[in-house]
């Protein structure tokens, strides 16, 4: 069924590529339910050289965040080798972490964002607490289900610059144009990673522009093409996926409610694509096995991650 991309309200465009009921009225996978052994099994035979790239940025001090109720991840050693040896002569070093779970390269859960008092599959937002976290919806029970195909779009090299202006907003028409660019089409189950070349600024040391409240990045009509598509998953390179700043004010995360709230899309944020994309651009191969699992923290309502394409 073709979705009218013009449609501009957030709820009317929630409403027409909802999700609710599609794989029972318990369901707390979502989109990543389109991910099948199947097509699992597919997506490993894609692999010839046993390339890996790493798409994670480093968990340390020096990560994105700069305030507000996110901060960079805080390193400690609980025990090193200096301490002093057992009896048997063994050294041990140990080390604690603390981060939020959404500080750098991440996955946003099911219970991240939701509206009107919903979230994913008329879940209501009580379900998410502050003694137990998200009691449905959590991230944990997603984690190990997005393993799959993963298809790069480089929106950025289809258009022929290196970077996207701040503020300009991808496009269904932008979308196809990069696939017809690279020769690739899409297919049920796939895990979008869509190039900005965005994160271009966080690689060159500035934070300031990589987390500033305007960066390209998808409009909300890509949700009906993402639906269309039956995609299973969506990451981009920047740090919230959309655009800003926001074109449904005063919606300030239209794209987020609807993905997330209606279609039960996992979004993926901060991925490195850069490495990635030369390599493509090389050898003309823009699909791949993506491994993109991230931490079974129960209740939780998205995850750090480390994603790994194999070539």
């Amino acid at each position: 069924m073709a979705i009218d991309h013009d449609v501009s309200d957030f709820r009317s465009v929630g409403a027409a590529v909802s999700n609710w009921g599609r794989w029972g009225a318990g369901d707390q996978l979502g989109t990543v339910n389109l991910i099948t052994p199947e097509r699992r099994a597919a997506a490993a035979r894609l692999v010839r050289r046993g390339e890996i790239f790493d798409l994670g940025m480093p968990l340390d001090a020096n990560g994105p965040q700069r305030g507000g109720n996110r901060f960079n991840p805080i390193h400690r050693m609980t025990s090193i080798p200096s301490d002093g040896a057992r009896p048997d002569g063994m050294l041990v070093s140990d080390d604690i972490v603390s981060f939020p779970l959404q500080c750098a390269t991440q996955w946003d859960g099911l219970t991240h964002v939701g509206y009107d008092d919903r979230l994913y599959n008329d879940v209501p937002a009580s379900a998410v607490t502050a003694a137990r976290g998200a009691e449905r919806n959590s991230f944990h029970l997603v984690a190990p289900h997005l393993i799959g195909r993963g298809v790069l779009v480089d929106v950025a090299a289809a258009k022929g610059v290196g970077r996207l202006a701040a503020g300009m907003e991808i496009t269904p028409d932008d979308l196809d144009d990069a696939l017809a660019h690279q020769g690739v089409q899409t297919a049920s189950g796939d895990i979008l990673l869509v190039r900005t070349g965005w994160y271009q600024h966080f690689a060159a040391g500035d934070a300031g522009t990589f987390m500033s409240s305007s960066t390209p990045g998808l409009g909300l009509a890509c949700c009906a093409w993402l639906y269309e598509h039956d995609i299973a998953a969506v990451a981009a390179d920047n740090y919230i996926v959309e655009v800003l700043p926001s074109r449904q004010p005063p919606a300030m995360y239209p794209l987020h409610m609807v993905a997330i709230r209606d279609m039960g899309l996992t979004l993926g944020e901060m991925f490195n694509l850069e490495e990635l994309a030369v390599d493509c651009q090389s050898d003309g191969v823009f699909t791949f096995l993506l491994v993109g699992t991230g931490l079974k923290v129960t209740g939780s309502t998205g995850t750090p991650l480390t994603p790994v394409v194999v070539k």
